[in-house]
């Protein structure tokens, strides 16, 4: 696979592929059984698994908006090439020997619908296991808003955002995108 990049002459040409560095939840349950999953494949193109958001991940890539790559699965090209969601999916299942060919077709447009479907029933799979933890009191670490960060989760409202230092209420919180 070749992504268009600048190249070291500075002028776009396609960036061969030569390793992959697959940015996964770690918190997440399906994510981690996942990465495992990837580990454990003949791969054409090496693939390095690393937690989204964690401190190997912003020293590797200071660019990357880090909070964005605990929302949906990120992969990044030894070029500098960044995939996300479906396109994320598909970069990674190319890599892997088994599963060019079912790359190859779901990057049709026919195929790229499929993909993003399956992301999208991960991603309810992922907040049906966060709702289902909530309501017994267990912690399922799936969510892809954090706590810790400043989210709070309502089930008739969504996920909001009150930014540290407005716990007073002096700031008005912020709806989730796409919510």
């Amino acid at each position: 696979m070749n992504a268009t990049g600048t190249n070291a002459t500075g002028t776009n040409a396609p960036a061969p592929v030569r390793r992959l560095t697959v940015l996964y939840d770690a918190e997440c349950s399906l994510c981690a059984f996942l990465s495992d999953w990837l580990r454990r494949q003949p791969q054409l193109v090496p693939l390095e698994l690393v937690p989204a958001g964690s401190e190997e991940a912003r020293r590797r890539f200071p660019g990357l908006d880090h909070g964005a790559t605990l929302d949906e699965i990120t992969v990044v090209g030894d070029a500098g090439q960044v995939y996300r969601g479906a396109a994320a999916w598909i970069v990674t299942l190319w890599a892997l020997r088994e599963h060019r060919p079912l790359a190859h077709r779901l990057s049709t447009p026919s195929g790229a619908r499929l993909a993003k479907g399956a992301v999208l029933a991960a991603a309810k799979w992922r907040g049906a296991q966060w709702n289902r933890g909530q309501g017994s009191g267990a912690r399922w670490g799936g969510q892809v808003y954090r706590r810790a960060d400043g989210w709070a989760y309502d089930p008739d409202a969504g996920w909001t955002y009150t930014a540290p230092g407005c716990a007073d209420g002096s700031c008005a919180p912020r709806r989730a995108p796409g919510r």
